[in-house]
């Protein structure tokens, strides 16, 4: 039989993990998805995968990772689209929607090559190619040495294993979502506070589309959407991008939602911090606030 819906995501192994999740949650929530063909999964190579030597903030972005998917479900070549949420920018492009975010993963970054940020060799050598992560390590341990270090999860691994660099910070949901769970040492959100919507997967659509929306609806969680939304309204009011060290979690117990953010400087030497709770049903209202406060803290 034919596809009922044409699934589109990046092409790597993490991706089309991520793919192959959000399939099976369409097959179990809804019959007419539920057939192994019904939900057709269509890799797009984006620009943010094909151009591995540069650093993203030097290149556009995180549309890089985006901007070829949202042309495909435009154009209607696919119906849906897989993305981990962290790489969306904050304002979606006209005539798209979030219609689903999936359970959240752990949001938390590990370190690789160490147990600690502190038991790294005086003058270490730290590869990342995130600004957020080199920002908070130098701030922690102003004597580590930042080299770029760009790649998919494997890539990575086989870079530091090579001697590259002495240690690199990895997300813990692509960790465990790639069967490496038990890699790296999780560093607590006091120490290194996590990208926004780091371990969050969204699935987009044509915001006209209403039969996919109702799909997708049956597949959303609230409070991984709510603590999501609260961390993008945050950077949203500081215009944050990929060229700005900025972080941000939210977290949710009872009906209380609290949010923490972070905006440093790109060599770590002032970082500040800011924290709001409120009803987690007040989740934009929280980021906004929390986003204001932080810009009125740089503007001091």
């Amino acid at each position: 039989m034919a596809s009922v819906l044409r699934l589109g995501t990046r092409g790597s192994k993490l991706a089309l993990i991520q793919a192959h999740e959000t399939q099976a949650r369409l097959g179990r929530a809804h019959a007419a998805l539920s057939a192994p063909d019904a939900v057709e999964i269509v890799p797009i190579t984006t620009t943010g995968d094909s151009v591995q030597n540069r650093l993203l903030s030097e290149i556009g972005g995180k549309g890089l990772f985006t901007k070829e998917i949202d042309e495909a479900l435009l154009e209607g070549r696919v119906d849906i689209a897989v993305h981990s949420m962290k790489d969306l920018p904050t304002r979606m492009p006209d005539g798209i929607a979030i219609g689903a975010v999936l359970p959240r993963e752990d949001p938390r970054d590990a370190l690789i090559g160490a147990g600690s940020i502190a038991d790294l060799p005086k003058g270490a050598t730290l590869g990342t190619a995130s600004l957020r992560r080199a920002a908070q390590a130098k701030a922690l341990r102003p004597d580590l040495a930042i080299v770029p270090l760009r790649g998919n999860v494997d890539t990575r691994l086989r870079k530091i294993a090579a001697g590259e660099a002495q240690a690199t910070l990895l997300a813990v949901a692509g960790l465990k979502r790639l069967g490496l769970g038990d890699t790296g040492a999780p560093l607590e959100p006091d120490e290194m506070l996590p990208s926004v919507a780091q371990g969050a997967i969204a699935i987009a659509c044509r915001a006209d589309d209403q039969r996919v929306l109702d799909w997708l609806a049956g597949i959303d969680d609230e409070p991984s959407r709510l603590r999501v939304t609260s961390e993008r309204e945050m950077l949203a009011v500081l215009d944050g991008s990929c060229r700005t060290p900025i972080a941000g979690l939210a977290e949710i117990e009872g009906a209380t939602l609290k949010l923490r953010g972070l905006v440093a400087s790109i060599d770590g030497t002032r970082v500040d911090r800011e924290e709001r709770s409120g009803a987690a049903s007040d989740a934009e209202t929280i980021g906004r606030d929390l986003g204001e406060a932080l810009k009125a803290a740089i503007a001091r």
